[in-house]
């Protein structure tokens, strides 16, 4: 198998409506980078990326920028000798770790395409299937219990209500969606808004109501987050503080947290997210596959590691909802919230573009 084709297509995806997160203006569009590699045999595989410097902490020029040159170094590849592939695009990505993801996703679509089989299968087919979460952005009270009722009509039971603005609101709103969905299972994520006091007065009001609190704390201050860890009642998962293999495993040597959330976007792609979590497993803590906004595709390929490992205890891959212009459509089967593998080769997806 040769490569004789890899093309870079940027394109900007708009949202069905503004998103508020925690001290981030609102998200009304995010920048995505697809690529298409494709081979003397006649076969195509797809990968693609996120770029939006709120989200992923990068510009689109950027990330583009990064990709044509590993496009241009593609073609010299061998597209089977995964490992190496990649240990060759690694330096022009050191400081990218978007391009990366987009490169290592193509690449394992093709190993897949290649074997002929499914690449959940291929990574270890621990499981074909996982509940995913649906995410209630910042709003108000009323907001967010009507927004829960309509996901709860569309089979989601599992809500990640996004907070970290303010700590009396979000409790206030946790609160009221358990009233409204009282068997249902609630996650907060703060995005490290808050200090470590609001952390634990916030984890001790909904002891017993949180099935973890994620990023409480400011991402880059460790101590904090450990110091959250030890002293709250609830779970707590590390996401922005835990975004690739390096800083993971200061969390764990650190036991800064219970578990880690891994980003494919942030991290660098599947090979990067299994070094992820191969840490959280060998420290014992539990890992969560989540997401940024982002296209099917790429949400497929965050399923794949989630479906492959037995460590990831946690689903967060509903990115590709909040999207009104998806060029992507990925094979996985959304049912009642459960996300369930295609048993086609590679990925398993279309893209038009």
């Amino acid at each position: 198998m040769q490569i004789t084709r890899a093309e870079v297509v940027p394109v900007e995806l708009s949202l069905h409506q503004a998103i508020r997160m925690a001290h981030l203006p609102p998200i009304r569009s995010v920048t995505a980078i697809f690529v298409r590699l494709e081979t003397r045999q006649g076969q195509s595989a797809w990968g693609c990326t996120i770029a939006h410097p709120q989200l992923s902490g990068f510009q689109p020029d950027q990330v583009l920028q990064v990709c044509q040159e590993c496009a241009a170094k593609a073609v010299d590849l061998h597209p089977l000798n995964l490992e190496n592939a990649l240990a060759e695009l690694a330096p022009l990505c050191a400081d990218c770790p978007p391009a990366l993801c987009a490169f290592d996703l193509a690449f394992h679509d093709l190993l897949g395409l290649a074997a002929g089989l499914p690449l959940y299968r291929l990574l270890g087919g621990y499981r074909n299937r996982i509940q995913t979460s649906i995410t209630i952005p910042i709003a108000s009270v009323e907001e967010s219990v009507e927004l829960a009722r309509q996901f709860a009509e569309r089979g989601f039971r599992i809500f990640k209500v996004k907070g970290g603005v303010d700590p009396d609101l979000d409790v206030q709103r946790i609160q009221a969606i358990r009233r409204a969905c009282p068997d249902f299972t609630l996650r907060l994520d703060a995005d490290g808004g808050y200090s470590a006091q609001t952390a634990l007065e916030v984890a001790r009001a909904l002891d017993g109501v949180l099935e973890f609190l994620e990023q409480p704390t400011a991402a880059n201050d460790l101590q904090t987050l450990r110091e959250v860890t030890h002293l709250s009642p609830v779970r707590i998962l590390a996401d922005q503080s835990a975004c690739g293999a390096e800083s993971a495993l200061q969390v764990a040597a650190q036991r800064a947290a219970h578990g880690i959330t891994l980003k494919l976007a942030t991290c660098g792609g599947i090979r990067a997210a299994y070094q992820v979590d191969a840490i959280a497993r060998a420290a014992r803590l539990a890992t969560m596959v989540s997401c940024l906004i982002e296209p099917a595709l790429l949400i497929a390929a965050g399923l794949s590691v989630a479906l492959a490992s037995p460590n990831v205890q946690y689903g967060d891959l509903d990115g590709h909802l909040v999207l009104s212009n998806d060029p992507s459509r990925a094979g996985f089967v959304l049912q009642d919230g459960w996300l369930i593998a295609s048993e086609v080769p590679g990925l398993g997806y279309t893209v038009d573009l």
